[in-house]
């Protein structure tokens, strides 16, 4: 049972960090998960309160970054809210219907067609694409280190 344990713990971490670049995949729920997946599997002696607390702010400093960072990409470069909706809906529906380049074109088109239609000049909704790329690329890093802060946590707590 405790190989069954460590493979469904190091899974969901493999799963969790795949996440922090496919948002589709439940990234730092995954994570989140594996920390009670290893208390269920051994045991949770090594938690205390603190570690629960430090987890937890992580979880939801992601949650609120995963999408202030995109939206602020937007912002930075003069988008507004139909923008912000359309990048969103890009980097949703975008790895689905154009498989190899939709996490990067998905959100770059999504924020120049909410653009266009909040009215403002092709010129701008290029600008305000752009900054949605920005922007994800810029939660990515902050999901991927902020993950493996999660983990490393983990193990120092454990070990």
């Amino acid at each position: 049972m405790d190989v069954l344990g460590w493979i469904i713990v190091i899974a969901l971490f493999v799963v969790g960090m795949a996440g922090a670049i496919y948002p589709i995949l439940p990234g730092v729920v995954a994570i989140y998960l594996a920390l009670f997946v290893y208390g269920w599997f051994f045991t949770f002696e090594h938690y205390n309160a603190l570690f629960w607390i430090i987890q937890t702010l992580i979880l939801i400093v992601l949650f609120i970054a995963d999408y202030a960072v995109n939206a602020w990409g937007v912002k930075k470069l003069g988008g507004s809210k139909a923008s912000i909706w359309g990048s969103t809906i890009g980097l949703i529906i975008g790895p689905f219907a154009i498989p190899a380049f939709g996490l990067i074109i998905g959100p770059f088109i999504g924020a120049f067609i909410g653009e266009l239609l909040a009215g403002s000049n092709p010129g701008k909704s290029v600008k305000v694409g752009l900054g949605s790329v920005l922007g994800l690329f810029s939660s990515i890093v902050v999901k991927i280190v902020l993950q493996l802060a999660m983990i490393i946590i983990f193990l120092i707590w454990i070990f």
